[in-house]
Order: C-alpha cells, then structure tokens, then sequence
C-alpha cells in the first residue's frame, strides 16, 4: 500500500447522528472508530481495536450481536443510498442490488436473534456518507466492506454460543465476498494478501481517537 492510498482525508471522516440528541450508544462509538481507522488506513484490518473495543461494550453475545447489527445498518442504508447517488450503471448496478438485499438480510436476521436471546435490538443510528460520485462511492464501499471483515472476525473469538458463532460466520463469508466483488469494481486485487493485514493496538487508537465521539 503506498502513501497515496494511505492518504484519504474526504473519506476519513463518517459521520454517525443519534436522533432526538440522545448519546452515541457504546457500540455506535466503537463502529465509528473502526470506521475511522479504516479510513485513514486505506480500510485495513482493524480487528484489534475491535477486539479491545468490544470488551468496553455491552456484555454477551447480545452485545456483540448489536454491535454487528450497527454495522449492518450502516452498510444497509449505505447501499440503499447508493441506488439513488452512486451514478451507477450496468455491472455496478446489479452488484449495488445485490449487496443492498444481502444486507437487508442480515439486518433482519440480527435482530431476531437479539430478540430471540432476550436483547433489545440497538436502534439504527443516521449516517452521513461523504462521497460526489462513483469513484467515491466505491472507495468508501471498500472502506466498509473491508472494515465489516475484520469486525466480524475480531468480534468472533468472544462470542460464547455455538450457535450464534456459526451465524456469525455465515455472515463473515458473504461480506468477504462483497469486499472482493467491490475491490474488482475499484481494478484491485480480491484477495492480496494470504491473511487479513493488522494493525496493532496502539496504531489503531491513534488513528481513531480524533474521530470518537
């Protein structure tokens, strides 16, 4: 990854808005953060900090689930948003479609397993996605859905019912793909690396905190 890459101010900034002025819920913070350092490392693996962040979270496996469930709001309006300001056509359109129904999908199925364990689905959160056109647009698609990986694999080791584990990774496959699907849309490399990259601890936080709430 080169300097350039590393280097994106207009998309280091996403913005998460409560409605009604109430507080950033703990997991609304720790995915802003993780939004942010994926930002500002070129959407890198930001499982440590999300291993770290999610013990200062709420306890369990409902806790966990709602932190995933925040990101899956936010790639849910993320997509919707785009069939309307993403200028896209053809090929990047149907692709559009089709992650939109994937993560509509897994916000529906989140939330029932919350329920189901006795939780309170988080409430979705408003966002802000600061892109002009298409280019953007699948920049910060790749942000996202290289951020979702690493969530979903950083949260995995924490979670204690086999059952909700194997949910987990059924998700964690198909956001792998529709990270590869939008790295060929962006004329890069699926799958570059054997393994995801990290990033220690103590870079990550220095990245995100300037961006926490």
């Amino acid at each position: 990854m080169n300097k350039q890459e590393l280097a994106q101010p207009e998309l280091a900034e996403v913005h998460l808005d409560v409605a009604d002025g109430a507080d950033l819920s703990r997991s609304e913070v720790i995915l802003k953060g993780a939004l942010a350092a994926g930002a500002v490392y070129g959407a890198m693996s930001v499982a440590p900090f999300v291993s770290r962040a999610l013990a200062m979270s709420e306890t369990g496996d409902v806790g966990i689930l709602n932190f995933a469930l925040t990101l899956e709001y936010l790639e849910s309006t993320f997509y919707e948003e785009a069939k309307r300001r993403a200028g896209a056509s053809g090929e990047l359109k149907s692709l559009i479609d089709l992650i939109g129904r994937d993560e509509d999908e897994h916000v529906g199925a989140l939330t029932e397993t919350i329920k189901k364990l006795g939780g309170k689905p988080v409430a979705e959160p408003k966002f802000d996605f600061p892109y002009k056109n298409t280019k953007e647009f699948l920049e910060l698609a790749r942000t996202f859905e290289d951020t979702g990986v690493s969530a979903y694999n950083g949260a995995a080791p924490q979670i204690k019912s086999k059952e909700v584990l194997g949910a987990a990774g059924s998700i964690v496959q198909v956001e792998a793909r529709h990270a590869a699907a939008i790295r060929l849309q962006n004329k890069q490399e699926p799958s570059p690396d054997a393994f995801d990259p990290t990033l220690s601890k103590a870079q990550v936080l220095k990245a995100v905190e300037p961006f926490i709430a």
